[in-house]
């Protein structure tokens, strides 16, 4: 009886160490490393003489290094495009809310902040103030506390009876 029952701790060691995971059992993936390329080492390699360079020219010389977009001595595409329009100085940026969104995300009585559709996900950037546009319908009464409203927007909040508080 007491040969077996060490018959079986035996058994259950060496399943548990078979599952068990080595250092030195670790190997990368099949086809996923390959061999290095060994160049100038004779012409039966393959990759003797030129070294797999072709003949002559800029990309066979040694420290030869071409940047992106060089394109030969040639005026470049970026540069060759005409320049257009401006960023004007003084340009604010605002997240944009039309009343639609309100209406969806808010219930009757509600009070919206900036904060307040950061954390139901309306707007995703914190550091840029927020305007209310008038695309879509509102029916719901709502005290909305924002930077900016467009005139449609601010009118259409007020004739369902909320306020426009600009913060």
């Amino acid at each position: 009886m007491d040969g077996l029952r060490s018959a079986k701790r035996i058994a259950r060691r060496l399943i548990i160490r078979s599952l068990i995971m080595k250092l030195h059992e670790l190997r990368p993936a099949p086809g996923a490393t390959r061999k290095r390329k060994r160049v100038g080492r004779g012409d039966s390699s393959g990759l003797g003489r030129t070294c797999g360079r072709g003949e002559k020219g800029q990309k066979s010389r040694s420290g030869s290094v071409i940047r992106p977009h060089f394109e030969g001595g040639q005026i470049p595409l970026f540069r060759r495009i005409p320049k257009r329009g401006f960023n004007h100085p003084s340009h604010k940026e605002y997240n944009l809310v039309n009343v639609s969104v309100l209406e969806k995300f808010f219930e009757s009585g509600d009070e919206v902040t900036p904060e307040l559709l950061r954390d139901r996900g309306v707007i995703r950037k914190n550091d840029l103030p927020v305007k209310v546009l008038a695309n879509g319908e509102l029916s719901k009464k709502l005290t909305v506390k924002v930077a900016k409203f467009s005139k449609t927007a601010k009118e259409k909040i007020e004739a369902a009876g909320g306020q426009c508080v600009v913060e």
